[in-house]
This record gives structure tokens, C-alpha cells and sequence, in this order.
């Protein structure tokens, strides 16, 4: 079995978001599965940042695509050794900024372009005119957006026998773009319509995906449901309802050699399961870096996210007072609403010794936040998975979630049921709102405060397996169901 993994970013070549953690780890633990025979290879754009970590690389096609002259560059991820080809365009890739905006946060003006490239060489290395004849994929995995056009590509242009799945990370972002389009992007305009890739009098990437693909996944059990009515579809809940006999939802896993307490390069004292007593230290050192007071009796929350409305941090600013006055302490990591940005840092200022905002990412202090906090706050609005409620699981930091999507599908609430049968894991927010999560945050830290209770929610948490084992497994299935193999 050949499988083409199409994505617009991969950790560590390039990473904004967990689809960045996803396609490094889902490929690698596929190829790694024993009953999977064959190889998979990654399809990403050549940013300056994934040309300069490739290892082993060398050019192995120039092609004109969409108008564009690229090189096709054959290389291997710097950790894992899988294969990768990088589609290289200077101008279109190799610029100051992120994959999809410049340095001030604004989208690159040609990201259709961009990302049409990136689709259209997907469906090309899957066709009879293939710049590598002697590699053609039997399955296309395409991701998001950015690469939603493959499909289309592969049905309308191509006429492809390659199979395909597109699997949606985060629903909201859909990659809509003026109809003016059309003629770069070499789309078919008969197709510009309700049964094809039109959407609101634009060209729809990710509707393109969703109509053209074979199959269709998302990154949980209940996103998959939920997307398929008004509140979370965004839409597109027709049109998935209508497809629900071909869409699957597999919960994400998470890189267990990247975050593992037991052995991560970050951390100050390595802990686990069966010995605990290290996250302690890094608690200890966690205070002293932020400049937080040095108190092993304060209970410490933390927060790494992006800050936006999705996730509903817009909350946490109106009770952190009234937490603090408990003793209570945070460690928040994040960046995205300016104005969120700004009640967070003045409650820094206010309160320096209890409160600490750290703008942008830093993967080193967010390793350190998840081991060294007690609780972890994730209270979103949607969730199509997560993986920050999943690292704290396994670094024995109960999260606090609402009940929805991945959050729902990975965290057990704490009660007397759940702490009697062993399957407490963290604590469900029951309503997104001020008074909601005041409530639950003060009933986890009153558990906190029994730590052979908590002792106990914490071992239940690490020792679940939400390692990618389970989760390509099931990847395996579907691609064989796709394919109609046993």
C-alpha cells in the first residue's frame, strides 16, 4: 500500500497548530504499525524552515504547476527518518512570516494560489502524468483546507483511480476565496456551483474536499457527529449530513516520545506514573521562572492555547480575582485576540506574584506549564480534538474541559461514579460561562486539596494509552475500507 500524506505543515519541519503535531506523528506511527505493508511519503510546500530540516535532500522533478515552475525535492524527516517531498517556489513559499500570513498577521493575499499549487501537485503525483511514475499512491490522505482542491483535482482534471480521504482538522476554517480565481486555480467552472466546490458565490477548498473526496474523517468520535448539525457545522451540515455513511471519526493520539514526563528534554526533574515525585520539582522551577511565588501549597492552573473565542478563555479574565484571593496561581502561554492578549497581561501586572502571560509559543515553557501546573484550563466552545487536554492527561495535570467534541471523547468527569469504578480523569465544565467554570475550577481544586484523591485521578489519566498506536490502527482500517482490501 502506497499513501500520500498531503499536508500544509508537519512538526518539526514547520508547526502553528496540532495538525502540524498530527501529520508528524500519524504518518510515522502508520509506517511503524506491523501489519501495514507498503510506504507512505508527505507531501508539503517547501517553506524556508521545512528546506532547511529536511535531511538527504535532493531534487527529483521540475514541473510547471498552475503557472508556477517548481522543483519537486525528495528528503526525510530530521526525526523519524519518513520520507517527504517538498514542493520548492521560492516566491510562493520561502518568505518572511508564517505558511499562511506574513509577519503582521495578515493572510498572504495569493494564499489560493499557494495552496492551490500545493493541491494540484497531490492530485498530479496521483495521475497517469506523474512527474514520479515509479511512486503512485493508492491513497491520498488530505488535511484540511489547504488541501482540500485535491480531490477535485483528482475527479474533475485528472480522472484519478487513486483513492482518496480528507480529513478535517478544525471545520471553522474553510478556505474561501473570490471566484476571480477560477481560471488561475485551472478549476472547471461548470463545477462552480451548489453540487461542487462553490460555497456563498466563492470557491470552498474545503467543500472541494468534502463533495470530491472518497472517504471523509475528522479527529474525533463526537466532532463528527457535531458537525453534522447547525450549531457546529459552519454551513457545511448539509452537505456532511449527506455524508455521514462516509465520514469517521478516529480521536487524535499524541507523540509519546515528544511528550513523555518520563524522559522530555524540557523539564527540570523527569516523573512518572509510578513515581510521581518529580513534578513537584518542576513546579518549583516552573514558580521561579515565571517569577511567580514559590509555594508548593498554591494551587497552580495552566493555560497553552490560542487565544480566541473558540476556546473560551474569554472567560477566565472576570474570575482569575476572585481565584486569586484563594491562593490560586496561573501560568497562561498563548497568543491570538489582542484584546484577550491585553486583560491578561494587566492581570500580570496586577497581581505579579499569582499571574503570569507569556505572549506567542514557546514549546519549551509549554512543555514545562503542562508538567508543572496541577490543573490544566481548556474550557472551549468546540473542540474538534484537542491534544492539550491528552498532555495533560499523560503528566498528571487533570484538565478542565467543556463537554463537547474531543474533549467530550478523551476526558471522564470527576464524581463519586467515576472515582469509585477508576475512570476519573479530569473535571467537564457543564456550562461555557463565567459562573460555570468559577464553580468547576474551585470543585477541582477542593479535590486537589485530598491528594490521595487526586493521586488517584492523576494515575488514572497517565495510565491510559493515548499514544498514536491506537489511533493509526484505526487509520489503517479506514484506509482499507477506502480501498476495499481486508
Amino acid at each position: 500500500m502506497r499513501v500520500l500524506f498531503a499536508t500544509s505543515e508537519a512538526y518539526p519541519l514547520i508547526k502553528t497548530g496540532g495538525l502540524a503535531d498530527v501529520s508528524g506523528a500519524l504518518p510515522n506511527a502508520i509506517n511503524h504499525l506491523k501489519q501495514f505493508t507498503g510506504d507512505i511519503k508527505i507531501l508539503i510546500p517547501g517553506y524556508s524552515a521545512v528546506l532547511a530540516k529536511l535531511k538527504s535532500v535532493h531534487a527529483v522533478a521540475k514541473i510547471d504547476v498552475l503557472g508556477q515552475a517548481c522543483t519537486l525535492i525528495s528528503g526525510m524527516m530530521p526525526d523519524s527518518g519518513l520520507a517527504v517531498i517538498a514542493i520548492q517556489n521560492s516566491e510562493l513559499y520561502e518568505r518572511a512570516g508564517g505558511p499562511y500570513s506574513d509577519e503582521n498577521g495578515m493572510d498572504w493575499q495569493d494564499n489560493a494560489l499557494r495552496f492551490g499549487v500545493l493541491s494540484r501537485v497531490a492530485s498530479l503525483l496521483c495521475s497517469d502524468n506523474s512527474p514520479l511514475p515509479n511512486w503512485l499512491p493508492d491513497l491520498i490522505q488530505c488535511n484540511d483546507w489547504q488541501t482540500g482542491l485535491a480531490p477535485a483535482y483528482m475527479k474533475l482534471v485528472d480522472h484519478s483511480t487513486t483513492k482518496s480521504i480528507l480529513s478535517i482538522h478544525n471545520l471553522a476554517f474553510q478556505g474561501c476565496f473570490d471566484a476571480n480565481w477560477l481560471k488561475a486555480l485551472e478549476l472547471p467552472a461548470e463545477h462552480f456551483q451548489i453540487n461542487g466546490f462553490e460555497y456563498f458565490k466563492q470557491i470552498s477548498f474545503l467543500k472541494a474536499g468534502l463533495f470530491y473526496a472518497d472517504k471523509l474523517s475528522t479527529v474525533s468520535p463526537t466532532y463528527a457527529q457535531e458537525i453534522q448539525s447547525k450549531q457546529f457545522g459552519f454551513g457545511l451540515e448539509g452537505l456532511l449530513k449527506t455524508r455521514q455513511d462516509d465520514l469517521t471519526g478516529i480521536l487524535n493520539g499524541i507523540d509519546t516520545h515528544e511528550w513523555n514526563p518520563a524522559s522530555d528534554v524540557h523539564l527540570e526533574k523527569h516523573y512518572s506514573n509510578s513515581r510521581i515525585t518529580g513534578k513537584k520539582a518542576v513546579k518549583h522551577a516552573l514558580q521561579q521562572q515565571l517569577g511567580l511565588q514559590i509555594d508548593a501549597n498554591a494551587p497552580l492552573l495552566g493555560v497553552v492555547s490560542r487565544l480566541t473565542y473558540q476556546k473560551g478563555l474569554d472567560l477566565l479574565p472576570d474570575i482569575i480575582p476572585k481565584l486569586v484571593k484563594q491562593g490560586c496561581q496561573f501560568a497562561i502561554l498563548g497568543s491570538g485576540d489582542k484584546v484577550l492578549e491585553a486583560h491578561f497581561n494587566a492581570l500580570a501586572e496586577l497581581y505579579p506574584e499569582h499571574v503570569s502571560m507569556n505572549t506567542g509559543y514557546h514549546e519549551h515553557l509549554s512543555h514545562n506549564i503542562m508538567a508543572g501546573s496541577d490543573i490544566f484550563i481548556m474550557p472551549s466552545r468546540f473542540e474538534p480534538c484537542g491534544l492539550n487536554q491528552l498532555y495533560g492527561l499523560a503528566y498528571g495535570t487533570p484538565p478542565i474541559v467543556s463537554l463537547t467534541g474531543g474533549l467530550a471523547d478523551s476526558v471522564q468527569d470527576t464524581n463519586e461514579m467515576s472515582l469509585k469504578n477508576n475512570t476519573a480523569t479530569g473535571f467537564v465544565v457543564k456550562n461555557v460561562n463565567n459562573a460555570s467554570l468559577l464553580v468547576t475550577i474551585e470543585r477541582a481544586i477542593k479535590i486537589w486539596q485530598n491528594k490521595k484523591t487526586w493521586r488517584q485521578i492523576q494515575k488514572n489519566g497517565m495510565q491510559r494509552d493515548i499514544s498514536w498506536d491506537s489511533s493509526a490502527s484505526t487509520y489503517l482500517a479506514l484506509y482499507k475500507k477506502t480501498l476495499q482490501i481486508n
